[in-house]
């Protein structure tokens, strides 16, 4: 099984969703969302799955955004109500448990022991984890590939890392523009994991505040010869200022077009790139994001999906 965790930021929420209406998600691939706002979209995504008849897990305790602010909140009291009703007798819904250190989640096991799961990549939280889930049947575990964690959470465990190495500045990535990505889905099961879970092309940092770059950079994995994923950037060249976005998107889409005539990648979103080369067209940083994901996760699905 496959978890890509994703913060709930607007295109991430809609790569979820396109995914699932088009029918292109694999059944064994369960997305993780990690609410950073109150918003329609959320409510939107978590419809696109239960009218699809498929998982998604949703952690009721975020660490970033704006979510649990947002959600006591008298304007949006209209969003919590629907919210609410979503959730309510949910059969698709797997909720989820950031641990933290000394802070026992009762009243989280009380509503959801019969459909819950953990996340702990602190150490001095796995005594809660002890304490409180040990004994119980949770889902899924995600932990740190690491000895003091394998130790002492053994059930339904799955590997959690950030695989994607983020830089500073897109336009740092010409330098790095071929890298190594994972090798967790060739290794998982013999290491002694029900699945794996990263951060996919995004990363694990989080920044709520946008800003214009000076370089755009397009961010696609791939699989080796050796079936391991490689990720490849691709960088506009015009990278002096903040002007022309659309123009700087052209000449690092023209560089994965060329890339993706030898490789053939095959999704869903390659083939939306491929249509944005034909019409000259610019979606906006958030589409591109959204299309690198939809791409991650589809091409995992194809790969499980042969097995």
């Amino acid at each position: 099984m496959y978890f890509p965790y994703l913060r709930g930021r607007q295109f991430e929420l809609i790569a979820l969703r396109e995914l699932v209406e088009k029918n292109v998600l694999s059944d064994r691939i369960i997305p993780i969302i990690e609410p950073v706002k109150l918003s329609s979209t959320l409510i939107k995504t978590i419809d696109a799955y239960g009218e699809n008849k498929r998982p998604l897990a949703l952690i009721t305790n975020p660490r970033v955004g704006s979510f649990s602010s947002d959600a006591k909140e008298e304007k949006n009291e209209k969003l919590q109500i629907s919210l609410s009703e979503r959730l309510k007798g949910n059969p698709y819904i797997l909720y989820m448990n950031l641990l933290r250190a000394k802070v026992y989640p009762i009243k989280f096991i009380e509503s959801h022991g019969d459909n819950m799961g953990t996340i702990c990549t602190d150490k001095d939280a796995i005594p809660v984890y002890e304490a409180c889930f040990a004994e119980l049947d949770t889902k899924y575990n995600l932990i740190p590939d690491e000895g003091g964690f394998r130790r002492k959470i053994r059930k339904n465990r799955v590997i959690f890392a950030d695989r994607f190495n983020k830089q500073n500045r897109n336009n740092d990535y010409i330098d790095v523009n071929d890298e190594p990505f994972s090798e967790d889905h060739l290794y998982y099961k013999e290491d002694g994991y029900v699945g794996f879970a990263d951060y996919s092309v995004v990363g694990e940092e989080y920044n709520d505040t946008g800003f214009a770059p000076y370089a755009v950079a397009i961010h696609i994995v791939y699989f080796d010869t050796d079936e391991s994923l490689r990720v490849k950037h691709f960088v506009s060249d015009s990278n002096d200022d903040i002007s022309d976005p659309a123009g700087k998107f052209q000449e690092a889409l023209a560089k994965l077009i060329e890339w993706n005539e030898e490789k053939k990648l095959d999704t869903l979103a390659m083939k939306a790139f491929e249509d944005l080369y034909r019409r000259e067209a610019y979606p906006g940083l958030g589409p591109v994001k959204k299309l690198s994901i939809m791409h991650h996760l589809e091409l995992i699905g194809k790969y499980f999906d042969r097995e």
